[in-house]
C-alpha cells in the first residue's frame, strides 16, 4: 500500500529550478534513500513531504491516520526537562490513554448499568492498545535505544540544557525511535553519532518493520539498511529498486545507454543535414531534401547527459615551521568545571594526527583550546614558532551574503573572476555562488569554507568533523587532498574509514575524560 504520493512537483527557490514535475511513492515498509549532491534539493524535497516547503506545482498526498517522525537537528527542547522525561514524551499518548482508563475505572463506582457497560468496553479497547503498543515495556525500550545511542552513559537524570549540539541530537534521534512513526524521515542522522552507535543504528533500520526516507552520505552505511534509492539529479527525481551499490550501477547502466542513444541521434542529425544542404537546391531531390527536412523537425532531441561538478581540493602549503609544532603540558580543558584530566602531547612538524571520542566529551573544546580561542582550564599549549593554521569549524550557520561575497571579504584583493574559480573549484556551480549563504545547504556551506581554506597558505590544518554533510564524491575528493598534504594535520572525525588512511596516529579523548563513558 502506498502511503505517500508526490506527483508532478515542481519548485523553484531564488531562480533556479530544484524539482521539476517529480514523481515519487512511498510503499509500507519501504526503506528508501534519498541521494544526490549536495544542492540538489534533499533537504527542499524533505521540507516539502514534512509541509514545511510549499511546492510551486503539483500535490502531496499522505495516506489518512499516518504516523511520522522527521529528525530535525535544529528543534527545540525544554531546558529544565531531563533526557528520560524527553523519552518518555515519546509515549505520551498513551500516557494519555492511561490517564483516560484510570479516570473509566473511577467513574464506575457511581455508574449505573448502562453506562457501565459502555465504560468496561472503553477500557477494554484502552487496554488492547496499551499491551499492543508495549506500553508496560516502556521503561525497557527507554534503556534499550537509550544504550544503543550512548545517552545512558551520559546519565538519564541529566537536564538537556547541559548537553552538546551532538547530544541533543542524538536525544531528538532516540525520542523518534521510541515513537516508532509508519515512516520514519532521517536527515543525515549519523552525522553526530560515534562508530559504536552508528552500527546500532544500522542494525535497528535493517530490522525495522516500518517505512522510511533515509539522507545520508555514508555509503556504506546507507548500503546496509535500505531496499529502494530515489536519486535527484538536475531537477528529476529518478527511482531504483536494490541497495546503494545497486544504484550506482543501474544509474551508470543508464547514463551510458543515454550517451550511446545521444551519440546515434547526433549522427542522424548531421546525416539529415548533410543531405538537406546537398540536394535543396536541385528539382530533382528537393523533394528528398524537404522530407528530411520535415523529419529532422519532429525528432524530440535526446539531451546529452552532463557531467557531474565536481569538487577538487589542494591545500596550498606555507613556509616551514618549527620542529615542535604543538606542545600540551598539564593541559585540562573546560569551562565551569574541568572536561579531562591532564593532557600531556606533544605534536611534531609534518605530524598528521586524529582525535576521536564519544560527542559530548570536548573534541571541538580541545581544538578550540589548542588554538587559543579558549582559555585552558588548567595547564598550558605553547604553539612553535612560525605557524600559519587554517580552522575549520564544524557548524557554520550562515549569513544573507552570497557564497561569492563571503569568500570575496576572505580575499579582497581578488578579483570577481578569480573569486568565482576559487569556489567552482570546489564544486559550486554558479547557481550557489549568487545564492545566500542561510539559503545553501550544509554541504554546500562547508564547501565555501573548504573554499577559503584551500587558497590559504597554511602548514597546519586543524579540521573539526570535515565531512559532516559533504556528498560522497567531495569527501572523495578532500581525503585525496589531504593525503597529498605534507604539513601538519589535526582532524577530529566519526568516520575512521575517512581519516585511517590519511593520519599517523589516533588520539582518543575518552583516555582523557573526567566523566564516564
Amino acid at each position: 500500500m502506498s502511503i505517500l504520493n508526490v506527483e508532478n512537483v515542481s519548485i523553484s527557490f531564488g531562480g533556479r529550478t530544484i524539482l521539476e514535475n517529480a514523481n515519487f511513492r512511498l510503499l509500507n515498509g519501504e526503506h528508501v534513500g534519498l541521494v544526490g549532491a549536495n544542492g540538489e534539493g534533499k533537504s527542499t524535497f524533505l521540507g516539502m513531504i514534512t509541509g514545511k516547503i510549499l511546492p510551486d506545482t503539483g500535490k502531496i498526498e499522505w495516506c489518512n491516520r499516518i504516523t511520522r517522525g522527521y529528525l530535525d537537528q535544529y528543534a527545540n527542547l525544554t531546558k529544565e526537562k531531563t533526557i528520560k522525561d524527553v523519552l518518555n514524551d515519546a509515549f505520551l499518548p498513551l500516557f494519555e490513554l492511561e490517564k483516560e482508563m484510570i479516570t473509566a475505572y473511577e467513574k464506575m463506582a457511581d455508574a449505573d448499568e448502562k453506562t457501565l457497560e459502555k465504560l468496561m468496553r472503553d477500557v477494554g479497547e484502552i487496554q488492547d492498545i496499551l499491551d499492543h503498543n508495549g506500553f508496560y515495556m516502556i521503561d525497557a525500550k527507554v534503556t534499550q535505544v537509550a544504550q544503543g545511542l550512548g545517552l545512558l552513559d551520559l546519565g538519564l537524570e541529566r537536564t538537556v540544557d547541559q548537553l552538546s549540539g551532538g547530544q541533543r541530537t542524538k536525544v531528538l534521534l532516540a525520542k523518534l525511535l521510541l515513537e516508532n512513526p509508519k515512516i520514519l524521515i532521517l536527515d543525515e542522522p549519523t552525522n553526530f553519532l560515534d562508530e559504536e552507535h552508528i552500527a546500532w543504528l544500522k542494525l535497528f533500520l535493517k530490522n525495522y518493520e516500518n517505512a522510511f526516507i533515509l539522507v545520508s552520505h555514508d555509503e556504506a552505511f546507507m548500503n546496509d539498511v535500505i531496499n529502494v534509492v530515489y536519486h535527484i539529479e538536475q531537477a528529476t527525481l529518478n527511482r531504483y529498486t536494490g541497495d546503494y551499490n545497486n544504484y550506482l550501477h543501474m544509474a551508470e547502466l543508464k547514463r551510458q545507454q543515454q550517451l550511446k542513444a545521444y551519440e546515434k541521434q547526433q549522427k542522424e542529425i548531421d546525416d539529415l543535414e548533410d543531405f538537406i544542404a546537398r540536394n535543396k537546391a536541385r528539382v530533382a531531390t528537393r523533394n528528398m531534401a524537404n522530407s528530411r527536412q520535415k523529419k529532422l523537425d519532429k525528432m524530440t532531441l535526446i539531451e546529452k547527459p552532463k557531467e557531474k561538478v565536481k569538487a577538487y581540493f589542494s591545500f596550498q602549503e606555507a613556509r616551514t615551521p618549527a620542529k615542535l609544532v604543538i606542545h600540551a603540558k598539564d593541559l585540562v580543558i573546560g569551562y565551569d568545571t574541568p572536561l579531562t584530566k591532564p593532557l600531556n602531547f606533544m605534536i611534531e612538524r609534518n605530524e598528521k594526527v586524529a582525535i576521536k571520542g564519544t560527542n559530548g566529551l570536548g573534541k571541538t573544546t580541545l581544538l578550540k583550546t589548542i588554538l587559543g580561542i579558549l582559555k585552558p582550564y588548567a595547564g598550558e599549549v605553547e604553539l612553535g614558532e612560525f605557524l600559519e593554521i587554517g580552522f575549520f569549524e564544524q557548524e557554520d550557520i550562515g549569513n544573507n551574503q552570497s557564497a561569492l561575497q563571503e569568500l570575496w571579504n576572505t580575499f579582497p584583493a581578488a578579483t570577481n573572476q578569480e573569486i568565482r574559480a576559487m569556489l567552482a573549484k570546489c564544486g559550486l556551480t554558479k547557481d550557489h555562488i549568487e545564492t545566500s549563504m542561510l539559503a545553501l545547504s550544509g554541504g554546500e556551506k562547508a564547501k565555501v569554507r573548504l573554499a577559503k581554506l584551500v587558497n590559504k597558505n597554511v602548514n597546519i590544518l586543524v579540521l573539526d568533523e570535515p565531512t559532516n554533510h559533504l556528498d560522497v564524491q567531495a569527501k572523495e575528493a578532500l581525503k585525496e587532498a589531504l593525503i597529498n598534504y605534507k604539513q601538519t594535520l589535526i582532524i577530529v572525525s566519526h568516520d575512521p574509514a575517512f581519516y585511517e588512511d590519511i593520519v599517523d596516529r589516533v588520539m582518543n579523548i575518552e583516555d582523557y575524560t573526567t566523566k564516564v563513558v
